[in-house]
């Protein structure tokens, strides 16, 4: 095979054969060695590819599998402050469940407290919306059936009543009320009926305080049919059954003059007769209440520890009564409040002297009038204190939940703004991408890792299309 290799030109163009062959010799030698040194330098290229390649693709599978480590320690890191988070909520929120435990048991010994106060409440107003009705229902059948019955559900009722409201009155300090005009007058009526019925006077005089002072005071007191209310119910019936009794015996009892003989005498009524005799009842209970209250009672009532109806009226100037006393100067303001009652008792008679003793038209007239007055206060105080009492309480309850909302949203604890922090989406986002540091890997980012390219070892057929396309 012939040599590829083109021969070296001598050194020199002289002929001398020794310095020529010497010459020739030292260069062959020069020229043979440069020639293995070249062939070396070869293979060297070919193993500096061969080994670089696999070095790069080393430190790739080094480089990913550092990043992996990377991912994992800080994923471990991150789910360790998170579970620290986590068990510091679960300890916030057991103190909170037992706080809530806790509150709700007191409540619920609360409620259960007022709910036997409350029981007791609700059945003492059963009991008396239900004797406030059967009263209305017996006493209208009584009215129609049997009028002579009329005159005993009447002292009953009030040996049940009177003595029931002094007990609860004197609890409360308000039993100066007792000594008021109608108790007087009601006390007069039990002592004609079952005492002395044959006393012309005394009918005449119960007759017209009954019509007068206390069926008016209906009016003027605003007592109203609400038959759950006890108190109520008492006061309706010692303003209302008077006057309802006595116009029975006027002019619906059967033989009325056997069970009370003053009727006798009694055809008609002599006006200025009727009207002094019952004004002079009124002065002596006037006096009475002047002497043993107003007077001997003055500092208590001055003071507040006693309420009477005088002092109830200036506390209370919405009215018209009101409004008059409080003009009034004080030094004067009883002879006036006395004299004032005086007048309204004697105007409130003249319609019983002068119109209903002789008419039971317009005695049952008038009956209806004053009942229908009780009924229309006992529906505005169904209607509108019950409503604005619900409204009250339904306002409360707004108000309640409002600031215990407002409390919930102002209050934070480290476990809710650890939370906040861990689940927002900035932070979420920051997993994946690390603004501070060049070498932090993503954890949980949403874009796709870049594509690797897999290396394999370099073979000649591969070198050979390298070549070929270059």
């Amino acid at each position: 095979m012939p040599n590829s290799r083109p021969s070296t030109p001598p050194l020199n163009g002289n002929g001398n054969g020794s310095k020529n062959y010497f010459s020739d010799r030292l260069e062959r030698f020069k020229r043979e060695d440069m020639a293995d040194w070249s062939g070396a330098f070869t293979l060297l290229d070919t193993m500096e590819t061969f080994f670089d390649s696999h070095v790069d693709l080393l430190q790739r599978k080094l480089q990913r599998h550092s990043d992996r480590l990377k991912m994992k320690a800080e994923e471990a890191l991150k789910m360790r402050d998170f579970s620290a988070a986590g068990d510091h909520l679960a300890e916030n929120f057991d103190k909170e469940v037992k706080s809530f435990k806790l509150k709700v048991s007191s409540r619920m010994t609360k409620l259960a407290s007022s709910w036997q106060s409350a029981k007791v409440v609700r059945t003492r107003e059963k009991i008396s919306f239900f004797f406030g009705v059967m009263s209305l229902l017996f006493s209208a059948l009584m009215f129609g059936l049997a009028p002579q019955w009329v005159h005993i559900a009447y002292t009953a009722q009030g040996l049940y009543l009177i003595p029931l409201r002094a007990y609860n009155y004197k609890k409360r300090a308000w039993h100066y009320f007792l000594f008021d005009l109608c108790y007087y007058v009601t006390i007069l009526n039990f002592i004609y009926i079952w005492i002395f019925p044959n006393s012309p006077a005394l009918f005449v005089a119960c007759y017209c305080l009954s019509h007068g002072s206390l069926a008016s005071a209906v009016i003027t007191w605003r007592n109203s049919l609400v038959f759950h209310d006890q108190d109520k119910v008492t006061s309706l019936f010692v303003h209302i059954y008077a006057p309802f009794c006595f116009t029975v015996i006027r002019h619906y009892y059967p033989n009325a003059e056997a069970r009370f003989p003053a009727l006798r005498e009694l055809p008609h009524l002599n006006h200025l007769n009727a009207l002094a005799l019952s004004s002079g009842i009124y002065l002596i209970w006037q006096l009475l209440y002047w002497k043993f209250v107003l007077i001997d009672r003055r500092e208590k009532i001055e003071s507040g520890q006693r309420t009477t109806s005088m002092s109830w009226m200036l506390n209370n100037n919405r009215g018209v009564i009101g409004k008059a006393l409080c003009s009034i100067p004080p030094n004067t303001r009883i002879p006036a409040f006395m004299f004032g009652q005086l007048i309204y008792s004697v105007v409130t008679e003249l319609p019983a002297v002068f119109l209903l003793y002789d008419s039971p038209v317009w005695s049952g007239a008038f009956l209806i009038c004053i009942f229908s007055v009780s009924v229309w206060n006992g529906g505005g105080f169904y209607i509108e204190v019950f409503g604005r009492k619900f409204e009250r309480e339904l306002e409360a309850l707004r108000k309640e939940l409002a600031e215990s909302a407002q409390a919930r949203s102002g209050r934070s604890t480290p476990t809710d703004d650890s939370l906040s922090r861990f689940t927002s989406e900035d932070n979420l986002s920051s997993f994946g991408h690390s603004s501070g540091s060049s070498n932090s890997s993503p954890v949980l980012s949403h874009e796709p890792l870049p594509q690797v390219e897999s290396v394999s070892e370099p073979t000649f057929e591969g070198l050979q299309m390298k070549a070929k396309k270059e």
